[in-house]
């Protein structure tokens, strides 16, 4: 790598030498718009849609590495594995999607440092330090930063470059300069650990990008809330983008209940927003996807603070008070959280134009509202829900809801009978692991014989998706088809066995593992990761294919299966209707034909590619670049190498 983080030239050789591409000849450059992508996922609310149209399915096969940065900020693997919240540091994940205005391009790091790029040649234009104390935070994960474009003179602060941090600060940054904003907070920075209860370092951290709705800044965090009953509050605040200052903030407390302690702090162990919040400027709305209250996977001392747990919340921009809320799951002790950005279309119902709201689900069920009022575009129908083998001081739902369209993108039903193996002989023994937990219909509640959790805390689907076609209406997502257990361990019997077991300070621990063979293969049957299209309009999957291959998560042969371990990370796509995605097990990315599904181009990488991609045009008929972070994931840890790629494709200049 080049001091100063500068792209090594050496090193985009070695990676051109990687990229594997067909066909060659003349190539097309079909003429178009200068197209940016100024928030995560593309528009303020989602999608992860670029209109740039150079690239098609006829000239994908040219497109080659144009250019590649590094920022020097990634770890590798704990060398005693990965531990708790309190074990060995994790491996670094790079699941970052840049943003561009104009000709720049930004991006955070694991370490949250925050690059300017050149977005055309990939050279450093500034970048800016927060020194965050990385020996005291055990998930480095930064998905993005977020844009506000105000008045004023360049370089002024009129253009602003806002970000959170994994020590808990929201900080506002010149867009020109990298210089911080002197009147943003306390000299560019708000911190976002005061007005909470006492906490240590790894249970508060920012860790996807903020909301800009007008002058409005609105943050949620991450809040480590399976590790014990006192985590700190899951707060969505709101702050002046310009001067820092609070405008509202919202906490997930039962309607008519206090969301403050008598000193002022907020309420402890209430539903988090981790994940990307969405806004419809328009209607001035917020959409939060919150995750379950504490602790995870015994509820039976919340206190009635999953009211809005594993929910769709819709907020007022001005004042944070709730229009409406839509909840996946009822009193969720299986770690559902609503894992995706709320994700905003138009869609025709009854012959007339519906302000839409899609959201994903780690279940693989996909719920379809509307945006206005919360309610279900698609019948949702609640279902009686499993209750064998719920511990005495559990209370669970009766119910829960279950959409009659869209099909689920995976089963949701495990039992010995759906046991898979290589051999007969792994095959019986995935049979008899199965029959010995509660298993069954989704939903089976925890306990102390341990129970299947189907589909998985990591999907179904998650964070990365999903991307839509505004013109097609058709839905992209990938989706992982694994199985865990979950075994739940009286606290006075937790320390001996583990010290490390999450949910301290409540009746019941918990051991939380997948399912797999004697061979260290899920006992479900592969692909255990597809990417999956769903046409919006009908409700019905057009096409579902494996997703890459198994690679570093096995070895050869096996490595050449189809379909990744797990999907991490999500897809693109592109008005020519071009799918991009890697967020699979193997080093590779991938374009897919969004029609079809084949696959139609596809790059190596120097590790894998668990993030979603972007693309951008520069300049009117100017070369459009797809952009992807290569880094690893913590969760493949030991599985594939850390690193610190950020890649642009584009076709050779015309």
């Amino acid at each position: 790598m080049a001091s100063g983080g500068r792209v090594s030239w050496l090193c985009v050789l070695t990676c051109a030498v990687l990229v594997a591409c067909s066909g060659g000849g003349k190539v097309d450059h079909p003429a178009g718009p200068a197209t940016e992508w100024t928030s995560f996922g593309g528009s303020p609310g989602g999608g992860r849609y670029s209109p740039a149209n150079e690239i098609t399915p006829q000239n994908v096969h040219a497109l080659k590495l144009a250019w590649v940065h590094r920022s020097g900020d990634f770890r590798g693997p704990p060398k005693e594995g990965v531990g708790a919240i309190n074990g060995p540091l994790q491996q670094t994940g790079f699941g970052v999607t840049p943003i561009v205005s104009g000709d720049t391009l930004y991006y955070c790091t694991p370490y949250n440092r925050v690059f300017a790029l050149d977005a055309a040649t990939g050279q450093e234009r500034w970048k800016f330090d927060p020194h965050v104390d990385m020996s005291q935070e055990n998930v480095p994960v930064c998905r993005g930063v977020s844009l506000w474009v105000g008045t004023g003179a360049p370089g002024n602060c009129a253009k602003r470059i806002l970000t959170g941090t994994l020590d808990a600060r929201l900080i506002a940054l010149d867009a020109e300069s990298g210089a911080v904003c002197a009147d943003f907070g306390n000299g560019g920075t708000v911190d976002l650990n005061v007005g909470l209860t006492p906490h240590g370092s790894k249970e508060y951290s920012v860790t996807s990008p903020p909301a800009i709705l007008g002058d409005t800044v609105i943050v949620g965090a991450l809040v480590a809330d399976s590790f014990h009953k006192g985590a700190p509050a899951g707060v969505v605040r709101a702050f002046d983008v310009r001067t820092g200052a609070l405008k509202w903030a919202w906490n997930a407390v039962p309607p008519g209940k206090p969301d403050k302690n008598p000193d002022g702090t907020y309420r402890a162990g209430t539903p988090n927003v981790w994940s990307i919040i969405s806004v419809d400027p328009e209607r001035n709305l917020v959409f939060l996807p919150t995750g379950n209250a504490g602790n995870d996977y015994f509820g039976g001392d919340r206190e009635g603070l999953d009211y809005y747990s594993t929910s769709v919340v819709a907020l007022d921009g001005t004042s944070g008070k709730v229009i409406w809320h839509f909840q996946a799951v009822h009193h969720d002790v299986w770690d559902y959280d609503v894992p995706a950005q709320p994700t905003l279309i138009d869609l025709e119902v009854g012959g007339r134009t519906v302000p839409a709201l899609v959201e994903v689900t780690k279940m693989g069920y996909t719920f379809v509202l509307n945006r206005e009022t919360g309610e279900p575009l698609f019948p949702v129908e609640e279902k009686p829900a499993p209750q064998d083998g719920a511990v005495p001081e559990e209370h669970l739902s009766a119910t829960q809801p279950m959409p009659s369209l869209p099909a689920p993108t995976g089963k949701t039903r495990l039992t010995p009978e759906d046991a898979w193996g290589f051999t007969f002989w792994d095959r019986a023994a995935c049979r008899d692991t199965i029959a010995a937990l509660h298993n069954g219909e989704i939903y089976q509640p925890p306990s102390l014989e341990g129970s299947v959790i189907f589909p998985s805390t990591f999907g179904g689907n998650d964070w990365g998706s999903p991307a839509i076609d505004p013109v097609s209406k058709r839905m992209v997502v990938t989706t992982t088809h694994i199985a865990l257990s979950i075994k739940l361990v009286p606290q006075a019997q937790c320390a001996p066995l583990n010290p490390d077991l999450p949910q301290t300070g409540s009746a019941y621990c918990a051991v939380v593992v997948p399912v797999l063979s004697p061979w260290g293969a899920p006992c479900t049957r592969p692909p255990w990761a597809t990417l999956d299209a769903i046409d919006l309009g009908s409700g019905k999957i057009a096409w579902s294919h494996p997703l890459g291959r198994l690679g570093p998560a096995a070895h050869w042969p096996l490595s050449l299966m189809h379909g990744s371990a797990f999907s991490i990370g999500g897809p693109l796509i592109t008005a020519t209707g071009l799918i991009f995605v890697g967020a699979g097990t193997d080093p590779a990315f991938r374009a897919y034909d969004l029609k079809t599904g084949e696959a139609l181009w596809k790059a190596v990488l120097p590790t894998t590619a668990n993030s979603v991609p972007m693309s951008y045009r520069l300049g009117e008929n100017g070369r459009q670049f797809v952009v992807v972070a290569a880094g690893g994931h913590f969760a493949l840890s030991g599985m594939v190498p850390a690193g610190d790629y950020l890649m642009a494709f584009a076709l050779p200049e015309p």
